[in-house]
């Protein structure tokens, strides 16, 4: 420690020497300047300028499902490679996240970037040290400045202040895809009924069962996500997101979503549609490649899911081939008799979007990794990673730097599908607030049979039946707090009594194990738990308001 003392000690007065023998160095330009490796003095306010020389950038997914496809094989990363001169590199984690990232940090050898969730993992590595702050890059790399916007740079601060995190799919307009997707040929076959509230959609449940009995009348997607779209049916102006959080806002209070009445009579109905057979019975436990398969092949009558719209639209344009009047169309959101169909949503988004990217001290130039980055989320990078590169799809801007698309891009939407799904493992940095303006003023001006699918129903329906839960952000413990060990039990609680609500042989049943539930999460330190996410809570809506 001494001789490293030592050596900072001579390195600054070196440095002052230098300083003050130098009559032509201003204050100012010592401000501006900094020395590197070499001894040279650069320009801290210059760009950098993509293309200039080759760039690699090493990039982790910390989620064990993710595998990163080789960059460069698609036509918009071919692109980015051979135009800016970018690679991105995978850093393998063998399915096990966690624990691979636990090894890279041990060896302090971590990668450039790292792709993770907001939240704890964030929060520790920042704690670390190993995270490099965008502060200074914002002014000078202006993109995600301009697209979104001071109020959500704000909310993505961490503690210190400062920014780290770069978010995906932001958005400060609606957006969003959860609902309920319906069979068209099935439903023009039983007569087109309305479908607008519960007992609607129990009749037409019924009916379907009834005489398509190879078919399953209501689909949930993996993890029961349709259970939770339920939800909304019964909770005017909430959303699933009070589920993930295991709390219900009421008042200027978090509260407990065991004893709330709109959820426990939610699960009532979910648990009637089970026991009837009018559900799919592996609501639980199916894995994507079986819901995939049945959406596909049309055996399902409703589709209910957070984004349905991914295997809808792929199924729709498969039907179709077949049968022009087949496919799949989306309904405005299931409500309770009474409520107001307006403030139900079956599903959520908020301004931050879903993840993060961090830039680690790894990272050889932090700086050249964030203009990459920012470069990605502008409109250039946007339009060749979802459109392809310039000339095909779209070609060229208008007034509002929005891709003035070709007539390529209604006529072939499958081959802008691929296209999407060909570069779909490099969307780190999506910016909802370009893309969905781009394709919506688009889409706008087309007759309806020439909309892309999704676009379509987007336009006339999920983005005005998402709740904005921004609010809620970043409310919840850190896992080694107390309350964070606590809301750890909370949720297996929750999990247990919702599955075993689901498989209940009544409404009595159903009340029993929520009650059972609450008593169970009160005695591990729920009430405190729901405290903390209050104050949380609260200090949110002050920094969104300005205070």
């Amino acid at each position: 420690m001494k001789k490293c003392w030592l050596m900072l000690g001579a390195m600054l007065f070196t440095l002052v020497v230098v300083v003050g023998c130098s009559g032509d160095v201003t204050q100012d330009d010592m401000d501006d300047t900094s020395i590197d490796d070499e001894g040279e003095t650069t320009d801290e306010n210059a760009l950098y300028e993509l293309g200039d020389e080759h760039l690699e950038i090493s990039v982790f997914g910390h989620y064990d499902w993710y595998t990163m496809t080789t960059w460069g094989e698609d036509s918009a990363t071919e692109w980015i490679q051979e135009n800016k001169n970018v690679t991105l590199k995978s850093v393998d984690h063998g399915g096990n996240a966690a624990q691979s990232l636990s090894t890279m940090i041990a060896g302090n050898d971590l990668p450039d970037v790292i792709w993770l969730d907001r939240g704890a993992d964030v929060e520790r590595l920042r704690e670390g040290g190993v995270l490099v702050p965008f502060d200074d890059y914002l002014d000078k790399y202006t993109n995600l400045r301009d697209w979104f916007g001071e109020e959500g740079i704000n909310m993505l601060r961490s503690e210190d202040g400062k920014l780290y995190q770069f978010p995906n799919w932001y958005n400060s307009e609606p957006f969003g895809n959860a609902g309920y997707v319906v069979n068209k040929g099935i439903y023009d076959t039983l007569g087109s009924p309305p479908l607008e509230t519960p007992d609607d959609l129990y009749n037409y449940l019924k009916l379907v069962r009834e005489e398509f009995p190879d078919v399953t009348p209501f689909e949930t997607h993996v993890d029961g996500q349709g259970v939770n779209i339920l939800y909304s049916a019964f909770a005017e102006a909430q959303s699933p997101a009070n589920i993930n959080n295991q709390a219900v806002p009421v008042g200027d209070e978090m509260t407990s979503i065991f004893t709330n009445e709109e959820y426990i009579e939610s699960m009532k109905f979910a648990s009637k549609l089970f026991r009837e057979r009018l559900m799919t019975q592996d609501a639980l436990t199916q894995d994507l490649d079986m819901v995939t398969e049945k959406v596909a092949s049309g055996r399902v009558a409703v589709y209910a899911a957070a984004s349905p719209t991914d295997l809808a639209r792929q199924g729709h344009y498969h039907l179709i081939e077949d049968d022009p009047d087949s496919g799949y169309f989306m309904i405005w959101p299931i409500a309770k008799e009474g409520y107001d169909r307006n403030e139900i949503y079956p599903g959520s988004y908020n301004q931050m979007g879903w993840n993060v990217s961090v830039i680690t001290t790894s990272a050889a130039n932090p700086e050249a990794v964030f203009a990459f980055w920012d470069w990605l989320t502008g409109p250039e990078g946007q339009a060749v990673t979802y459109f392809g590169p310039e000339g095909l799809y779209w070609d060229g801007w208008d007034d509002e730097e929005l891709p003035q698309f070709t007539d390529l891009y209604f006529e072939d939407p499958q081959g802008l599908e691929e296209i999407e799904q060909g570069s779909a493992s490099f969307h780190f940095n999506g910016n909802s607030n370009f893309l969905d303006t781009a394709k919506a003023k688009f889409e706008a001006t087309l007759p309806e049979e020439q909309r892309n699918w999704t676009t379509h129903w987007q336009y006339t329906i999920t983005w005005d039946t998402q709740y904005d839960a921004t609010q809620f952000l970043n409310i919840n413990p850190l896992p080694e707090s107390s309350e964070g060990r606590a809301q750890q039990r909370i949720g297996e609680i929750f999990e247990e009594a919702r599955a075993r609500a689901l498989y209940a042989e009544s409404d009595e049943e159903v009340e029993a194990i929520f009650a059972q539930a609450e008593e169970d999460a009160q005695s591990v330190g729920y009430s405190d738990v729901l405290a903390y996410q209050t104050t949380k809570w609260q200090e949110n809506l002050a920094t969104m308001s300005g205070e």
